[in-house]
C-alpha cells in the first residue's frame, strides 16, 4: 500500500478499482455490477492487502446485529466477489482462503484519491522577461503584466466552459422512463426471511409505481428474475426496459437495512447506489428514501401528489408489518389455500395495528377472489360484504391509496354490480397508480361487461406491458378476445401464455374454449381435459368440457359431466352459471334459464354471461330480462 496525504476512497488493483465512497467496483473504467454487501466485504480485504481478515472480523462488520448463522452469507458473497474478478478458489489470484480462519487479498493494492496540497499559487503563467513598453507610451500607460496574465486566465476559462457547457448538453444521457425492480436478496442467511425481502421489492415497486412518468415493471414479472443467473442487459431485453434497480435488505433484531443501486443498460453503467438502515418501525420511510432517490436520478419530473406521496411515511408495528408481507406473500401465490392463509396473515395484521390501510385493501382482494368462480372458497353473498367493508376501511384509513380504491373497484363489480360507481374507483385508483398492473387488469374486464371491448382489450395490454411475465394477464387477454369473438388472435395469445408455463391450467382452458368456437373439437377437448389434469375439477373447466362434448355430438359424455357438476353443486355456490353453460351446448334453453336464474340469486360474476357458449341463449327474451336486472347491455 503507497503511503501518503491521499484521501482514501479508491483501492486499484490489476485492471480494477473499487469506489468506496460510491459503491462501484469498475474493470478498465467500465462498472461491473457487484451488491452491496459482496462489495463491503471486497473493501474490508481492499483495506489490509496481504493480511489475514478473519470471518469473526468480516462477521462484525458486516453483520453487527445478525442472530442468524452468517456462515452461509459470508460464503455466498466471497463467491461473488470471486466471480466478478474471474478468480478462482482452488488457484486464487486475489482473493485466498484461509481454512477456517478467513480470507488474504493476494494482489498489489494502490490507494488512489485527489491529493491535499497547502501551497499558494503565486501566478497563473511562468515568469516572462521584463519588455520595453512600446513607443509612444510611458510605463504607467503600459498594461502591468499581471493583468495581461489575468485576463488571459479568464479568457481561458471562459472559453473552456463554453466549450464544456456545448459538450455536456450534447452528451447528457437521456432521463430514464422505464425501469424494473428486481427481488431485492434477502441476506439475513435463513430462507423462511425470504418473505421479508420479497415485501420490501413489493412496496418498492409499488412506491415507484406512484410515478406516472415511469413505467415501473410489476411485481409478477420482476418475482420470475429470482435467483435468475442472466445478465442485467438481458433482463432489462426482456422486460423492454432501460434501467434496472437491484439490491438487498437485512433485518436483524429491531433493525433493518435496504441496499440499492440503479444501472442504465445496456451499457451497464452505475448511475446511482446507497444503502439505508433504522429501526424496523421506520421501514416505510426507508422506502420512501430508496424511492425518492431514485426519482431524483431518473430525471422525472414529479407532480405536487407524487411528491408529497414519496414524502409521506409512518412508524408501523413490526409485528403486524410482517404479518402483511406474509399476506402478501401468500395472496400472490394465487391458489385456494394460499388464500386462506393470506385472509389469517391480513386478520393478523389489522388485529395488532387498526391503522393498518394497506392490510385491510389486502384483505378486500382476498375476500375478493374467494368468492369469485375460480376458487369458490367462500359463497358470493358471504365474501362480498367483507370484501367491500375491508376495502372502504382501507379509504377510510388512506384515501390516496390507489390499491385500495381498486380492491373497492373489484368488489363492486364482482358482488355489487354497481357500474358506474366501479368505475369511479378504477380512475381513482390508475390516478393515484398509474403502474399498478391488477388495476388496469381488472378494470379491462370491468370495460368488458359493459360491452366496450376495444377498450377493455387496450387496458388489458396496459396491464401486459406492465406485467408481460404475468400468466393470469395473458390468460385473461386470451378471455377477452375470445368474448370478442377474436378467435384466431385468442388462441395465439394463449399458445404465448403457454411458451412462458405449459402446465398453466388456466392458458389451456382458454385455449380450449377458442378451439371450441372454432369447430376443432378434438383440440378443445384434449386442452380442456389437461386443464383438469393440472388445476383439478374446477366449475368452469368441468362446465366447459361438456360444453364440448355435447357440440361435438358426444352427448353421453356431456350428460356424464354434467350430472358430476350438478352432485357437487352444494360444495360450490359459484357453480350455478357453469352448469347453464353445459345445458346451452346441449341446446337445452330452458334448463340453461333455471339455472342463471339462480345463479344470479347467488350473485354470480357477470362475465361467465358474455362466453361465446351463451350465445345461443342470448337471443332469448329471458336472458336480455336477465342482463337489464343486472344493468347488462343486451349485445
Amino acid at each position: 500500500m503507497e503511503p501518503g496525504n491521499l484521501t482514501s476512497t479508491r483501492f486499484r488493483f490489476g485492471v480494477f478499482e473499487a469506489d468506496r465512497q460510491l459503491g462501484v467496483l469498475t474493470k478498465q473504467g467500465k462498472r461491473v455490477a457487484l451488491q452491496d454487501l459482496p462489495f463491503r466485504a471486497l473493501i474490508m480485504l481492499l483495506e489490509r492487502p496481504g493480511e489475514l481478515v478473519t470471518r469473526e472480523e468480516m462477521r462484525q462488520r458486516l453483520w453487527p446485529r445478525a442472530v442468524v448463522d452468517f456462515d452461509h452469507g459470508l460464503n455466498k458473497a466471497i463467491n461473488k466477489i470471486r466471480d466478478v474478478l474471474g478468480d478462482s478458489a482452488a488457484s486464487p489470484r486475489f482473493v485466498e482462503t484461509v481454512a477456517r480462519r478467513g480470507y488474504r487479498f493476494l494482489a498489489d493494492v494502490t490507494e488512489v484519491g485527489e491529493p491535499t496540497s497547502t501551497n499558494t499559487v503565486t501566478d497563473a503563467f511562468p515568469s516572462e522577461p521584463a519588455t520595453t513598453p512600446p513607443v509612444g507610451t510611458t510605463p504607467a500607460q503600459a498594461t502591468p503584466r499581471w493583468k495581461r496574465n489575468t485576463t488571459a486566465l479568464l479568457l481561458v476559462l471562459a472559453l473552456s466552459a463554453a466549450v464544456w457547457t456545448v459538450f455536456a448538453a450534447r452528451h447528457v444521457p437521456p432521463p430514464v422512463r422505464s425501469l424494473a425492480v428486481l427481488p431485492l436478496q434477502n441476506l439475513t442467511g435463513d430462507p423462511t426471511q425470504d418473505y421479508f425481502a420479497d415485501g420490501m421489492t413489493d412496496e418498492l415497486i409499488a412506491q415507484l409505481g406512484q410515478i406516472r412518468a415511469l413505467r415501473v415493471i410489476s411485481r409478477t414479472s420482476a418475482m420470475d428474475y429470482k435467483n435468475a443467473h442472466k445478465s442485467l442487459a438481458d433482463i432489462a431485453r426482456e422486460l423492454g426496459v432501460q434501467a434496472i434497480v437491484e439490491g438487498s435488505v437485512v433485518s436483524s433484531g429491531p433493525r433493518v437495512r435496504i441496499s440499492a443501486q440503479l444501472i442504465r443498460v445496456p451499457d451497464d453503467e452505475h448511475i446511482w447506489g446507497n444503502s439505508y438502515e433504522g429501526d424496523l418501525r421506520d421501514t416505510l420511510k426507508l422506502q420512501n428514501e430508496v424511492a425518492r432517490a431514485i426519482a431524483t436520478q431518473v430525471r422525472v419530473t414529479l407532480s405536487p401528489h407524487e411528491q408529497t406521496a414519496l414524502q409521506q411515511s409512518r412508524s408501523i408495528d413490526p409485528q403486524a408489518h410482517e404479518a402483511y408481507l406474509k399476506g402478501r406473500y401468500f395472496w400472490n401465490k394465487r391458489t385456494g389455500a394460499d388464500l386462506e392463509s393470506a385472509i389469517d396473515y391480513f386478520n393478523n395484521a389489522v388485529a395488532v395495528d387498526p391503522g393498518y390501510a394497506e392490510a385491510y385493501a389486502g384483505l378486500a382482494d382476498s375476500y375478493a377472489l374467494a368468492g369469485d368462480w375460480e376458487y369458490g372458497l367462500l359463497a358470493p353473498q358471504e365474501a362480498w360484504p367483507k370484501a367491500i367493508q375491508a376495502a372502504k376501511k382501507a379509504l377510510e384509513l388512506d384515501e390516496n391509496l390507489g390499491e385500495a380504491h381498486a380492491s373497492l373497484a373489484f368488489a363492486l363489480d364482482l358482488f355489487a354490480w354497481d357500474w358506474s360507481g366501479a368505475e369511479t374507483e378504477y380512475q381513482r385508483a390508475l390516478a393515484l397508480s398509474p403502474n399498478y398492473a391488477t388495476a388496469h387488469h381488472w378494470h379491462g374486464f370491468h370495460l368488458l361487461v359493459a360491452g366496450r371491448n376495444g377498450e377493455a382489450i387496450a387496458e388489458l395490454r396496459k396491464a401486459e406491458d406492465l406485467d408481460p411475465l404475468s400468466l393470469v394477464i395473458g390468460a385473461d387477454i386470451a378471455d377477452a378476445l375470445c368474448i370478442a369473438h377474436l378467435y384466431d388472435q385468442s388462441i395465439a395469445q394463449s399458445r404465448k401464455t403457454l411458451a412462458l408455463d405449459p402446465n398453466f391450467a388456466l392458458a389451456h382452458y382458454e385455449l380450449g374454449q377458442a378451439l371450441e368456437q372454432k369447430h376443432l373439437h378434438d383440440e378443445a377437448i384434449t386442452h380442456l381435459r389437461r386443464a383438469i389434469e393440472l388445476g383439478g375439477h374446477s366449475p368452469a373447466f368441468d362446465s366447459n368440457l361438456a360444453y364440448a362434448y355435447a357440440t361435438s355430438g358426444r352427448k353421453e359424455e356431456a350428460l356424464r359431466v354434467l350430472e358430476s357438476l350438478q352432485a357437487k353443486e352444494d360444495q360450490n355456490p359459484t357453480a350455478d352459471a357453469n352448469i347453464a353453460l353445459a345445458y346451452a351446448g346441449l341446446g337445452d334453453n330452458d334448463s340453461a334459464m333455471v339455472w342463471l336464474e339462480k345463479a344470479y340469486a347467488a350473485r354470480v360474476n357477470p362475465s361467465i354471461l358474455l362466453r361465446p357458449a351463451f350465445d345461443p341463449v342470448r337471443s332469448d327474451t329471458r336472458f336480455q330480462a336477465l342482463l337489464r336486472r343486472m344493468g347488462l347491455p343486451n349485445s
